[in-house]
């Protein structure tokens, strides 16, 4: 009896299981968590092969060939170059004994079965989800409407130099505005941790 509780406590069966986070030091993900850098597990869901490790960094797979090896492949894929798209949840019908959440992430695409116990829990993830991809499109368009901008002000810039003498001291004016100013842009708009958007939505 208790190690039937204790297999579904910690996802071994074949759906996967939301593990709660008194739990996160008992599964493989969490070694490769960059905990010495401030990363931080928001949300896991672990099968007999799979573990997908949701931080504010970063989404950490723990691959298995299969439930009865032992091997594994890990595999990290950090919002600030890999986009979530395509989001899905797909509810349980009748005699389903699972959920499942599907998105794209870069190139990857991910179909996690979840068992529809948890089914709250993965409406969270998915609002998460939703939000950090919306956010990202929202930065990608303030970025494109930045570097247009400065296309234009350095066209217009140099289209209105009459001196040549002062090109030296123009180009290391302009050189020095421009670093800063896309440096601010950088900080501003590519976001590397999402931990604000988990803690909105996260409520396990």
């Amino acid at each position: 009896m208790f190690k039937k509780m204790a297999t579904d406590a910690l996802g071994l069966s074949d759906i996967g299981s939301v593990i709660s986070p008194e739990d996160y030091d008992k599964v493989d993900a969490d070694d490769y968590v960059m905990h010495e850098d401030g990363e931080k597990i928001y949300f896991l869901i672990k099968s007999k092969a799979d573990e997908y490790c949701f931080t504010n960094k970063a989404l950490i797979h723990v691959d298995g060939t299969s439930a009865t090896s032992k091997k594994r492949t890990l595999r990290r894929y950090p919002y600030y170059t890999h986009t979530f798209s395509n989001i899905e949840l797909e509810t349980a019908g009748t005699i389903d004994l699972d959920v499942e959440i599907k998105f794209n992430l870069g190139n990857e695409e991910f179909d996690i079965d979840v068992h529809k116990k948890f089914i709250e829990e993965v409406k969270d993830l998915y609002k998460s989800l939703l939000k950090i991809s919306e956010t990202t499109e929202e930065n990608k368009t303030f970025t494109d409407y930045a570097h247009q901008s400065l296309n234009t002000a350095s066209a217009t810039l140099q289209n209105s130099r009459t001196h040549e003498t002062r090109l030296s001291h123009e180009f290391r004016d302009i050189n020095e505005t421009t670093f800063n100013w896309l440096l601010e842009t950088k900080n501003q708009y590519h976001i590397k941790d999402f931990g604000h958007v988990f803690e909105l939505f996260i409520k396990n």
